[in-house]
């Protein structure tokens, strides 16, 4: 009998628990050890932060799920990590403390045959002086309680544009080294849309500010691709929908400090600049949770496991941007020091940016982290679901089962506003993620064909019709396999 545990239960996570149950017999054990009790389907955050959703539209409570499909739950965080054990447990574990319940505070060793690291990132609000939810008129729909909280302002700011009162909204990222532009970006279209169905556009101006060097640059050094029968530039289609919605833009902007009202950013080109609002929804960085480690004699081997996110199977040898390459990303997402440790999703340590690097004539870096949205997290989960069955099954640790961001594509359904006859979406495909330039030299490392986009109606038909696939994929309803991650 194998235990395999899954630390997390997001999109990773959950996948990979719900393949593992689903795939192994039950004398093996699948466990999931995460501090969150609901699972949330998190592309839809963006409408509960317009009030077009409320929270219970995109959460459901785990333990019955996980209690029906015979998946033990236990809702924890992870403490620290001991991959050989220790003095008194031979077996590797990781201690977990409990968050809820009489036995609130306890910690617990938590011992497994394999270990799927599915935590995801840290919100890193504490990185940007002045920036948390709520506060300084500054929010995040990075959670459902954000979101909701969210709303709760903008529903306020637009009862008073409705009064008179003319404001200002700030949208996009918080950070020199933020990642999510996706989000950001789907979350101004929604606002500047809702503004015109409660008839007050006329009353804000609509601010853009990120650390993209382009627009379009979505953290993934932005793309060429079909748009009908055109070839465009991402940052040409953004900045067409950007100047019809007349939303204005800042882009290059390193965000250190937000006071009431007030976001202080720094330029590429040096210069310290501010910008007022009225409300303003910014994007954190992402971190790893600073987890520690430990070998059998209580050595702390924490930098053998973790660069902030965990070590996988990347190369993370330092080199020049011209010198980067689709091989240094990951294929398996298994730790080089202990085989029998995994970290899909947003978990792993990425070998560097996907965007070219830049700094400031300060020595600010100001260049978007990688995206690793729903998509390649719920394939990458996947994959370590069927290469640990395999192994388990098998009895070998061979991998067959592979899957690099460098040959992945991935498609973004981007709301731009919600309504079933109204509303719009940006739909873009990419394939591949990682831009490969040597394969694809004349087309910015992309196929075209492969690389498109559309905006319209049927855009938000289909993100809607995926919110609901998904949540009925996530309650491992009958067939629930059959939708593609």
């Amino acid at each position: 009998m194998s235990k395999i545990v899954v630390l997390g239960a997001g999109i990773a996570g959950h996948v990979a628990a719900s393949h593992l149950r689903r795939k192994l017999s039950k004398e093996h054990e699948v466990m999931v050890v995460s501090p969150n009790g609901n699972y949330q389907w998190i592309p839809s955050n963006i409408w509960v932060g317009i009030g077009r959703m409320k929270p219970k539209d995109i959460l459901f409570p785990l333990a019955p799920l996980y209690a029906k499909k015979h998946i033990d739950y236990k809702q924890a965080k992870a403490v620290s990590f001991h991959p050989e054990g220790d003095s008194e447990e031979n077996k590797p574990y990781i201690l977990a403390e409990y968050v809820t319940g009489d036995e609130k505070g306890n910690q617990e060793r938590v011992t497994y045959d394999y270990l799927i690291n599915a935590t995801g990132p840290k919100l890193n609000f504490e990185a940007t002086e002045g920036l948390s939810p709520g506060k300084n008129k500054a929010h995040s729909v990075c959670t459902y309680t954000h979101a909701q909280e969210a709303w709760i302002a903008l529903e306020g700011l637009i009862k008073q544009m409705k009064e008179g009162k003319k404001v200002k909204i700030l949208i996009g990222t918080g950070h020199a080294k933020s990642t999510c532009q996706g989000a950001a970006f789907e979350y101004i279209l929604n606002i500047e849309q809702e503004l015109r169905r409660h008839k007050v556009r006329d009353m804000a101006e609509i601010t853009w500010i990120s650390n993209e060097y382009n627009l379009g640059d979505f953290g993934m050094d932005g793309m060429l691709m079909s748009y009908g029968s055109n070839i465009m530039k991402s940052s040409e289609m953004v900045e067409m929908i950007f100047e019809d919605r007349g939303i204005k833009w800042i882009l290059e902007a390193g965000v250190s400090k937000v006071e009431d009202g007030v976001a202080h950013y720094e330029t590429l080109d040096g210069a310290y600049k501010k910008e007022s609002y009225d409300f303003a929804m910014l994007i954190p960085s992402f971190s790893g949770h600073g987890f520690k480690a430990y070998d059998k004699s209580g050595e702390d081997i924490t930098d053998k496991l973790f660069r902030g996110f965990m070590i996988v199977d990347a190369d993370y040898a330092p080199k020049p941007y011209e010198e980067w390459s689709v091989q240094d990303w990951p294929e398996t997402y298994q730790n080089p020091s202990y085989s029998n440790i995994f970290a899909p999703g947003i978990a792993f340590a990425p070998p560097h940016s996907i965007s070219k690097p830049r700094k400031s004539k300060n020595g600010t870096d100001i260049t978007p982290a990688p995206p690793r949205t729903g998509m390649p997290s719920g394939i990458t989960a996947k994959l370590v679901a069927d290469n640990i069955i395999e192994m388990i099954k098998h009895s070998n640790d061979e991998l067959h089962h592979k899957g690099s961001m460098g040959n992945m594509g991935a498609a973004c359904i981007a709301s731009a506003g919600f309504g079933m006859t109204t509303g719009s979406g940006v739909s873009i495909t990419t394939y591949p993620i990682v831009p490969d330039y040597n394969k694809y030299p004349d087309t910015h490392g992309r196929k075209l064909g492969k690389t498109f986009g559309t905006i319209g109606l049927a855009g938000h038909w289909l993100k809607l019709a995926l919110h609901y696939a998904f949540i009925y994929k996530a309650k491992m309803k009958p067939f629930w396999w059959l939708i593609p991650e």
